[in-house]
């Protein structure tokens, strides 16, 4: 008989997001260039990996990314020591490609703290991402926006969302200068010219004996993959902790399949259309906001949440309300978006926070109630109507929103739009089993983004 606890072979990677979508973000860059890789709530213990057999990445959805420090450092040490014994040669604590943290509140340095103690050796930081149009050179951080129908590229200190986010406002562009107001470790770049020398590989291993934190440029194909074998090359020397956006797994990927380790399996392919969809939106993002706007202008039903009584703890008052609204809308219309916010001029947002103040909770607590609002909302319009995709979007309240419909697992189902797979959930509840979930940031996506998630590519 086989012994379900037995060690399996280690891991190419492993990673812990610090949101839900940020984590399907490197689950896809995994899935789709054939590395077998699901994504748990929490670490797998031996008898969770042996009802899944076969993986070669791990991830663990987590929320740091709206939490304090005090937080991170009564949880997060206990994960990444559970990472760390799975074996993999990489353990990521994965970011947002926009890298928006603050001191106070998801912050990446102190992260990156508790891993060094856990690992050792320096971490290495990759925040670079092409495909998400996220460019790091001379370790500066820029991001594109869509603005009048185009893309234009943006300092990420000047980025017209992400230099006004409510919660981490992003005020440098050098990943330096931001990470030293988060932590006192040593910072340094290792940047584009360094990394395409000959001698590239040791002079990195010697950058690692003096700094804590390491920095590389990620701006093209050329530096993605290098980034990507002196990630391997890291890891390699001994199990290493290493932090930044899924730029981390593309560079890796890139380099493996390069070399002819991957793939491993068949990457998964689209899914093809559905005819309902519901879609429930944390996020107070213009994004977002043009997403909903443009399902308004095409036929779906458009339901506010009830912020104030959400944040003030009467969820009672328009629970079943909302589910039952959402029920008699899809019977009309091909979808639904719930939403706690039309924007960020959204004029409920001053007296949603004027409740949490009252509660005594500020605007990073808001993810927590909001998020878990929309998940139990979810659950049970999913169970009212049958339907069997959905979209999460915002990236701090889509975290709480998972964990309160009860999901167990999420795996890649195909690919959808850079960034937001769809993704398909396993869970105890049969009412959520099996139903495909997108989990989208409050940046991804164009104005059609829903469109896409019904058509299924």
């Amino acid at each position: 008989m086989t012994d379900p606890t037995a060690a399996a072979p280690a891991p190419l990677i492993t990673f812990y997001g610090d949101d839900f979508t940020g984590s399907t973000d490197s689950l896809e860059a995994l899935a789709m260039a054939g590395v077998p890789a699901k994504l748990f709530l929490e670490p797998p213990s031996p008898a969770d990996l042996a009802r899944h057999p076969g993986l070669a990445a791990i991830g663990v959805a987590g929320t740091s990314r709206s939490r304090s420090p005090a937080w991170m450092d009564a949880e997060l040490p206990a994960v990444f020591a559970k990472l760390r014994a799975l074996g993999a040669p990489l353990t990521h604590y994965k970011t947002c490609s926009t890298f928006d943290s603050a001191p106070d509140v998801g912050s990446i340095g102190r992260a990156a703290d508790i891993g060094r103690r856990l690992f050792g050796p320096a971490v290495l930081c990759v925040v670079g991402v092409t495909r998400h149009e996220r460019y790091v050179i001379f370790a500066n951080l820029f991001a594109a926006v869509s603005i009048s129908g185009g893309r234009e590229i943006f300092r990420i200190d000047r980025h017209p969302t992400m230099s006004r986010h409510p919660v981490t406002p992003m005020h440098d562009a050098d990943l330096r200068a931001h990470l030293g107001r988060q932590t006192e470790a040593r910072i340094e770049g290792f940047d584009f010219r360094a990394m395409t020398a000959p001698d590239a590989s040791a002079a990195l291993a010697a950058l690692t004996e003096r700094a804590d934190v390491v920095v590389l440029d990620t701006f093209d194909a050329a530096t993605t993959t290098i980034a990507g074998r002196l990630l391997a090359e890291h890891g390699a020397r001994a199990p290493a902790f290493v932090v930044g956006s899924s730029g981390v797994e593309y560079a890796l990927v890139d380099h493996l399949t390069r070399t002819g380790v991957l793939p491993l399996a068949p990457p998964p392919v689209a899914r093809g259309p559905v005819d309902r969809l519901i879609a429930v939106c944390g996020s107070c993002s213009p994004v977002t906001e043009g997403q909903i706007a443009w399902a308004e202008a095409n036929g779906f039903a458009i339901l506010p949440l009830d912020t104030v009584a959400a944040v003030s703890g009467d969820e009672s008052a328009f629970h079943g309300v909302l589910v039952e609204e959402i029920r008699r809308a899809l019977s009309e219309r091909p979808g639904v978006v719930v939403h706690t916010a039309r924007g960020p001029s959204d004029p409920r947002l001053a007296p949603t926070r004027a409740a949490l103040e009252r509660r005594g909770l500020g605007n990073f607590d808001s993810s927590a109630v909001l998020g878990g609002a929309l998940g139990r909302v979810l659950r049970d319009a999913v169970a009212a109507t049958d339907t069997r995709r959905v979209v999460l979007a915002g990236g701090d309240s889509a975290s709480h929103a998972v964990s309160a419909m009860g999901v167990e697992t999420l795996e890649v189902a195909g690919p959808l739009v850079p960034g937001a797979p769809l993704c398909r959930i396993a869970a105890p509840d049969g009412r959520v089993d099996g139903v495909e979930i997108s989990l989208k940031g409050g940046q991804v996506g164009g104005p059609d983004y829903f469109a896409r998630v019904m058509a299924g590519h």
